[in-house]
């Protein structure tokens, strides 16, 4: 069976959660499908410390006379990631045939399995490393994530252009840490002037979520009601 589906979590902009918005998408799939999560981010993954497997190390395994590696899991979700492979304290600093050929290696010499899905951290920018997952991983939908501030909505409008080149469907957009929520009412309090994104940036916005403390302290044991929304259309648009 492999892999049924290959969604690419993505943004041009980076510090945008595009990470955190990953893994709580993966933990709600993760309840009625079988899911992976490859963080693709070479300049800086942090999948392994979302989910608190700093010091771990996948097995790796001979099989077909190839080193292979088994992915660690971790609440049902299998979990490969650069951060496995980088020095914890040392920044990648890699030109981009070697940067394209660790993301291709990563993928494909992980034993995955039969997956339901598998989620893509993708790392900033729209350079080597998109054009490698594209070419090579060929994920079926792409999910970008921003906020409403002008910088962000302008490298997410390159983030789409660029995949709309590569003829990958984007199913629409993350609003992330455009307000919070005050602490004496439910009240939304903006961060930025609102902007109107579905407008700006030509995608459906799936979801909004606040800037909160809870969500930035990521726990895999406990899922965020913000993410149940967004999950349960994405679960019916790909599965």
């Amino acid at each position: 069976m492999g892999i049924k589906q290959i969604i690419a979590i993505a943004s041009a902009k980076g510090g945008v959660g595009k990470s955190t918005i990953c893994a709580n998408l993966a933990s709600h799939f993760a309840k009625d499908f079988k899911v992976g999560i490859l963080d693709a981010d070479i300049y800086g993954p942090n999948q392994h410390i979302l989910f608190n497997v700093l010091d771990s190390k996948p097995e790796v395994k001979t099989i077909d006379k190839k080193k292979s590696f088994i992915p660690i899991e971790i609440n049902t979700i299998f979990l490969n990631s650069m951060g496995f492979i980088l020095d914890n304290d040392k920044a990648a600093m890699w030109r981009g045939p070697m940067l394209s050929g660790a993301i291709k290696q990563l993928k494909d010499l992980t034993q995955w399995g039969d997956l339901d899905y598998l989620f893509i951290d993708m790392p900033p920018g729209t350079g080597d490393a998109y054009l490698t997952v594209a070419a090579e991983i060929k994920p079926n939908y792409v999910v970008l994530v921003t906020s409403q501030s002008k910088l962000s909505v302008h490298d997410t409008i390159k983030s789409k252009a660029m995949f709309d080149k590569l003829k990958i469907p984007i199913l629409g957009i993350i609003d992330n840490m455009s307000y919070t929520i005050s602490t004496l009412s439910d009240d939304h309090v903006s961060e930025y002037p609102p902007l109107n994104l579905e407008v700006e940036i030509g995608l459906k916005v799936l979801g909004s979520i606040p800037r909160s403390k809870d969500l930035a302290n990521f726990n895999p044991n406990e899922l965020s009601p913000l993410f149940e929304p967004i999950y349960n259309e994405l679960a019916k648009i790909t599965s």
